[in-house]
């Protein structure tokens, strides 16, 4: 656990998430508006760390990326990635980078023959930064698509919950639901100054 006088957001939200009871209490909240899918005793952590090579003319690099939390559990008997990305800040590449992610993992998975068939994941985006999100939110934002291609398109899209907007009637976990207020508590105070 991180000094209090060291911890950071994105620290912040890792240590609360890393317990099995908030994860799945926040997954809850934020994508079956409540419903009790994901169980905290299901849960089991997952590596995370990804890299890949970038290689071109004019250079080479081995590129190391590290989703915050990742966990994998079963839903209704089928295995699935669950990740959570903390964002404190805007971040315009964050589709680009949650895309990265989730197809390298599937690489990964595609390559490993001990899979049979590829587990899915999910990732959520969860943004604590003061201003409202502003940044894309899928592949299409980026640029312009003629109309002749849109329906061919692979339009990669993020699942994001500003944690401002986030309804914590939903959040079954005490602790958590308290987190989460806290954080919107503060948002609310400084607003008024």
């Amino acid at each position: 656990m991180e000094p209090l006088n060291k911890l950071t957001a994105d620290g912040a939200c890792r240590t609360v998430f890393s317990n099995d009871v908030s994860f799945a209490s926040f997954y809850n909240a934020a994508i079956f508006e409540g419903k009790q899918i994901i169980h905290p005793e299901r849960l089991v952590r997952y590596e995370n760390d990804i890299s890949f090579l970038i290689n071109d003319s004019k250079r080479a690099e081995d590129k190391k990326r590290r989703r915050d939390i990742v966990v994998k559990s079963d839903i209704n008997g089928i295995y699935c990635l669950l990740g959570i990305e903390h964002q404190s800040s805007i971040d315009e590449t964050m589709v680009i980078r949650c895309g990265i992610y989730e197809m390298l993992e599937y690489l990964k998975q595609a390559e490993n023959k001990e899979y049979k068939r590829l587990v899915p994941q999910i990732i959520v985006v969860l943004y604590t930064g003061p201003k409202k999100w502003n940044g894309p939110l899928k592949l299409s934002d980026y640029f312009e698509i003629p109309e002749e291609l849109k329906k061919y398109f692979n339009d990669w899209k993020i699942i994001l919950v500003d944690v401002k907007e986030m309804d914590t009637s939903k959040i079954s976990d005490e602790q958590t639901r308290y987190f989460i207020e806290a954080i919107q508590a503060m948002y609310k105070e400084a607003m008024k100054i």
